[in-house]
């Protein structure tokens, strides 16, 4: 069958090329680059052209139903999860995509940290991108013989019609914390757009969200079939917890019944998160021993509670970039914590300013120390995001370090014995995003192990990969 693009680089001799509008940009410019490559069609809302053409009023409705009418006969096959919500989002659906491939059904997944099938075949340039390169994830994984699929809905992805008729069976609601109002301005507004997901839920599927979450009704949607989760209620709702440095155990009640589970995360959030991934195995036909097993060996994602142990010390990195997950995260650090916290963080360039101060107080609030650096930085000034960050800040033990290997290196010479250095912002990332959307290679995790090695540091023990 004939690939259809709707980038232009990706373009190969006899692909069609959709020519969409967006935000940023216009498809229609890159029609010369597309047939250049070798498209043998071109699909826009305008111009005249020197291959075979065709005129439409709306070319991203033409793709939507291109996709659907060739290729959703084989999605339907498949059993399509799509997870949205502020924080939890990554690890959900990771956990699910990992304990569905240890229970022997091959699942992919597609969403903040790439795409993997049986491991990371390659990185995304968004969440969620578009909903041709979507398409073509879950035709690969298809033909490779993959039923199931595990994919992040990110809002903007939503908001742009990116998982525009992917026959969803599952759609799940974790949290709405403050985030994107860069791009959504209000908070109903960034709801409105997450809701999207549950209007696509084929028939037979079903809702799952988090009962606790004072958003719940906007996703409770009386045509579809809801599941809810929680601590203060819903249809799996945990009664008891105990938190450690290696893990945690709970206990949930469904149906009157008592479950109980162990699981190597850490963090009473981190219950959320392992509660949805159980559910969906229960509702996928994984009796309670296989689930109660899986969970055992579970492996949550990179840059998602990343702990090294160094002389009897954890350094952590976190890719907790909302108020709500780092408070989250240095909370549950506190909690196992018997020394100092010192917090290595930076707020991100050309996104919401207005929650830098907020982040900037909880993590000042809560750690011993604060190192304030850089994140991606884009096009903004570094020092016009710090002083949003320290803006009307009455705390001062903080310090300013714009060099964020140097804040990272800076951070582990404060560690003395039973203390937690956390390194917060970009997680699995592996570069930094400077002027021009420049790329500088860069990670957090090799960053502290590059620099624990020149000093011949004892043995670095990874606790959670």
């Amino acid at each position: 069958m004939v690939n259809i693009r709707t980038d232009s680089r990706k373009v190969c001799p006899g692909d069609i090329f959709v020519a969409l509008r967006g935000i940023v940009g216009d498809g229609h410019d890159f029609i010369p680059q597309a047939i250049k490559n070798g498209a043998s069609k071109i699909i826009a809302e305008e111009g005249e052209y020197s291959v075979f053409y065709e005129i439409v009023k709306d070319t991203r409705e033409y793709l939507n139903n291109y996709l659907k009418k060739h290729y959703n006969k084989y999605l339907e096959e498949m059993h399509i999860i799509g997870i949205t919500g502020t924080n939890g989002k990554t690890t959900t659906a990771y956990l699910i995509y990992d304990a569905l491939n240890k229970l022997g059904k091959k699942c992919c997944y597609m969403g903040t940290i790439g795409y993997f099938r049986d491991k990371k075949i390659f990185d995304l340039s968004n969440t969620t991108p578009e909903v041709s390169e979507i398409y073509d994830m879950l035709i690969s994984a298809y033909d490779n013989g993959y039923r199931y699929a595990v994919v992040e809905a990110s809002s903007e992805g939503l908001l742009h019609g990116r998982l525009e008729n992917v026959p969803f069976e599952y759609a799940i609601y974790t949290n709405l914390t403050q985030d994107h109002l860069n791009i959504h301005k209000t908070m109903e507004n960034y709801a409105r757009c997450k809701q999207k997901l549950f209007n696509s839920i084929r028939i037979g599927g079903k809702a799952i969200i988090n009962y606790d979450d004072k958003n719940k009704n906007m996703f409770m949607l009386d045509y579809n079939t809801n599941i809810t989760y929680g601590f203060t209620g819903g249809d799996y709702r945990v009664t008891d917890y105990q938190l450690g440095i290696m893990g945690t155990s709970f206990t949930f009640v469904h149906d009157a019944v008592k479950q109980n589970i162990k699981v190597p995360l850490i963090g009473k959030y981190n219950i959320y998160n392992v509660l949805v991934c159980i559910i969906v195995l229960l509702e996928l036909g994984s009796s309670y021993a296989e689930i109660h097993d899986v969970m055992l060996n579970v492996n949550s994602p990179a840059g998602r509670m990343d702990m090294i142990e160094y002389r009897n010390n954890r350094i952590i990195i976190d890719y907790a970039h909302t108020p709500d997950a780092v408070q989250n995260v240095i909370s549950t650090v506190k909690e196992v914590c018997d020394g100092h916290i010192y917090t290595v963080f930076g707020c991100t360039g050309d996104r919401d300013r207005s929650k830098r101060p907020i982040m900037t107080k909880i993590i000042t609030d809560l750690s011993d120390k604060v190192i304030i650096t850089c994140d991606d930085v884009h096009n903004e000034d570094p020092n016009q995001i710090v002083d949003d960050m320290i803006k009307g800040l009455t705390n001062t033990n903080y310090e300013i370090e714009l060099d964020r290997k140097k804040a990272i290196i800076n951070g582990i010479k404060m560690l003395n014995t039973n203390d937690a250095l956390l390194i917060l912002g970009k997680g699995h990332e592996e570069v930094m995003i400077v002027k021009d959307n420049k790329k500088i290679p860069f990670n957090d995790k090799k960053t502290v192990i590059s620099y624990l090695e020149s000093k011949n540091a004892v043995k670095i023990e990874k606790i959670d990969d």
